[in-house]
């Protein structure tokens, strides 16, 4: 099943190398993540920046030479990925930078750029010949997971805290995936919907275990840059849980950098919630990522254990990154601005990207000439509740134009 331009699979930890068949989740050696490899001569010689520009696939198939899949599935109807990057001139001007842009992935089909992560697994768990699919989701992934099992006809169960936003477990329901509401956190979930795949010889699309999940999210990073004509953005902020997002755009931009489409990576700086920090408190304790209770508004960064806790370090450090932690008001307040200044309404985690940027905004740590990217991984509209914190709640005008006008005065 090994593609051609895939030369195995390496532990970032010990280095072992392996081939992609048997398929492993982790490192046989010593269980720490591995990388797909890829042969960048080999794809270099039979893909070009030129076929991108003439193919008229809008998804994340468009890249399917840089993918671990032999082949994109018939049916791409959903279209995943191919997200807009929106220009906000004004907002570049505020904070004197060159340019100042958002990477939208709330406009992904299930509202979150885990279609990314999921519309790839699916394909590779059909390569392994699986039939069921199991997650562990603090919401977005298994309501991501549960639509598009729904369109590609394959089966999926779902281990979610039972305090998931409602919005999210009504995502997963709807789309007709067996629901397991656990009453533990995330990370018990974690534990369990693993344990179950194995056992039942399930595929596991548990994040930050399983590397094919960073290779989808990696397209993020593709089209970032393939939208800026391959000038790659100074700066990019992305909300961070259990390091799978920002460790897919490192992989990204060091794919580029593989192929010689690019010749820098940006700075990828992690933004946390002041409850579930656990990797950005590593990066002042030499490297040791210890474990907290995580509590925060932001349930889709809400972590105790970051499986991708490693991976992540990595992506922040060598790509001359810094960590940010916001507090559950900063991620509220940005939230709210950023919904009022350009339209885009975010969920809390996704925000608290936003909040980091705004943290790093006033601590002027930006060059006039620098470009940034806000990543947004969410939409509002998942979890409404947390964004009415800070709505008044609007009581009824009387029906004529005099109360009206006395109530918009009022205003």
């Amino acid at each position: 099943m090994n593609p051609q331009a895939i030369s195995g699979l390496k532990c970032h930890q010990c280095s072992w190398f392996l081939p992609v068949d048997p398929f492993h989740y982790t490192c046989p050696k010593c269980g720490k993540n591995l990388d797909f490899i890829y042969d960048y001569d080999k794809i270099r010689a039979d893909w070009t920046t030129t076929d991108l520009e003439n193919n008229k696939e809008k998804s994340i198939w468009r890249y399917l030479p840089l993918l671990p899949v032999k082949m994109s599935p018939e049916k791409t109807s959903l279209r995943i990925g191919g997200t807009p990057l929106v220009n906000f001139p004004e907002l570049a001007r505020k904070h004197a930078l060159t340019s100042f842009q958002i990477k939208d992935d709330s406009r992904n089909p299930s509202g979150s750029l885990k279609d990314r992560a999921s519309e790839l697994a699916i394909q590779h768990a059909r390569e392994q010949g699986k039939t069921t699919i199991t997650a562990a989701s603090t919401g977005n992934a298994g309501s991501s997971l549960a639509a598009l099992s729904a369109y590609h006809g394959i089966q999926s169960v779902i281990f979610a805290p039972a305090s998931a936003p409602p919005a999210k477990l009504t995502q997963i329901l709807q789309h007709g995936a067996k629901l397991v509401p656990v009453d533990a956190n995330y990370d018990t979930a974690f534990d369990l919907a693993y344990e179950w795949a194995i056992s039942h010889g399930d595929y596991c699309r548990n994040t930050g275990i399983n590397p094919v999940l960073a290779e989808g999210k990696k397209t993020v990073a593709l089209e970032i840059a393939e939208q800026n004509k391959w000038q790659v953005p100074d700066h990019i902020f992305i909300p961070v849980g259990d390091g799978c997002i920002i460790s897919g755009v490192f992989k990204g931009f060091f794919d580029l950098m593989g192929l010689g489409w690019t010749d820098s990576m940006p700075a990828l700086h992690a933004v946390q919630a002041e409850g579930s920090a656990a990797i950005v408190d590593s990066l002042n304790r030499g490297g040791k990522i210890t474990p907290v209770q995580a509590r925060t508004v932001a349930d889709s960064i809400s972590v105790d254990k970051p499986r991708d806790g490693d991976k992540a370090r990595r992506a922040i450090l060598e790509s001359g990154g810094l960590g940010f932690k916001v507090s559950d008001d900063e991620i509220l307040a940005a939230q709210k601005r950023l919904s009022a200044s350009t339209g885009i309404f975010a969920e809390p985690a996704a925000a608290a990207a936003y909040a980091g940027f705004l943290q790093a905004a006033d601590k002027k740590l930006f060059n006039s000439n620098d470009k940034v990217v806000i990543l947004i991984t969410g939409s509002g509209l998942k979890d409404t509740a947390s964004a009415q914190k800070l709505l008044d709640v609007v009581k009824p005008v009387n029906a004529n134009l005099i109360d009206i006008e006395a109530f918009l005065k009022g205003k």
